[in-house]
């Protein structure tokens, strides 16, 4: 029996990974919260590793919160990049292989071409550069990893844009959505599929990989894509109209596709519309 420690699990990914742990009897899996397991600290970590044994850590916990990473710098890279650290020297000593989640965020967003895993970084947030250090602190430590970047992350739990625009869309509030960043909608439960089927089949092809829903969309396609799936009477439906760029404290880059061709190997892909209707119509 394989044993997994996912931490940050109740973020929307560690979520979607606790519902779908049924169907993994062959798995022990140990799920921490960031507050049951603090990975920025040291000791903490080298004593709960020294405890347990694990064959997989998987690393949901993040600092996500890209507009107020640019006031708390360094609480985002004590999150994203020296706690990282810590679990990849722990992953090290106890020849545990480490499954990360990174982001689209670490690339500027100037290339018009969907980004493969190895374009040049060059993050323009604070968040994407925290994210980017954490990569790099992996990179150096450990050989036995699997960096996952993957983009525009969302799911029934948790605090996501997906969850807000439906919400506001209930209350048929007014929509006012930025066409001025391509990138792509991910669902997390796919994502959790990933993670899963690199663990079951035992792969060892190490590295960095992208993952995302295949296809594109601004934030606009994505709300009006939402809108429709909830089937709405048009007397209840939101007003929705589409605004060029949308004032925020952090730079986002413009264009964020990801080139999935790599990840391919290991699962087969479905586009963000196929994969938004299939939770809609879950939930």
């Amino acid at each position: 029996m394989k044993t997994v420690l996912v931490t940050g699990a109740n973020g929307q990914l560690g979520q979607c990974i606790q519902k779908i742990q049924q169907q993994h009897k062959e798995i022990k899996f140990h799920f921490k919260s960031s507050s049951e397991l603090d990975i920025t600290d040291t000791k903490t970590v080298n004593d709960y590793f020294s405890k347990n044994t694990f064959d997989y850590c998987v690393n949901c916990a993040a600092y996500t919160n890209v507009e107020l990473a640019e006031s708390e710098e360094e609480k985002a890279y004590l999150v994203n990049a020296e706690a990282v650290k810590n679990l990849a020297k722990a992953c090290a000593e106890n020849n545990t292989t480490l499954l990360h989640i990174s982001t689209d965020y670490v690339f500027d967003g100037t290339k018009t071409a969907p980004y493969v895993e190895t374009d040049t970084t060059n993050p323009i947030s604070v968040y994407g550069a925290s994210k980017l250090k954490g990569e790099q602190n992996i990179q150096e430590v450990l050989q036995q990893y699997f960096i996952i970047r993957t983009s525009w992350l969302y799911a029934e739990f948790g605090k996501n844009f997906y969850k807000t625009i439906v919400q506001k869309a209930k209350e048929k509030a007014n929509l006012t959505i930025t066409t001025e960043q391509t990138g792509t909608p991910t669902n997390a439960n796919d994502l959790a599929e990933l993670i899963l089927k690199i663990i079951n089949t035992e792969n060892t092809d190490y590295g960095i990989y992208h993952f995302s829903n295949d296809g594109e969309a601004t934030w606009y396609d994505f709300t009006k894509e939402i809108i429709k799936n909830l089937n709405l009477a048009s007397a209840e439906k939101p007003t929705l109209q589409s605004v060029a760029s949308y004032k925020t404290k952090a730079a986002r880059p413009k264009n964020s596709v990801l080139d999935k061709t790599k990840v391919r190997n290991i699962i087969e892909t479905i586009s963000w519309q196929d994969s938004l209707r299939k939770l809609m119509d879950e939930l």
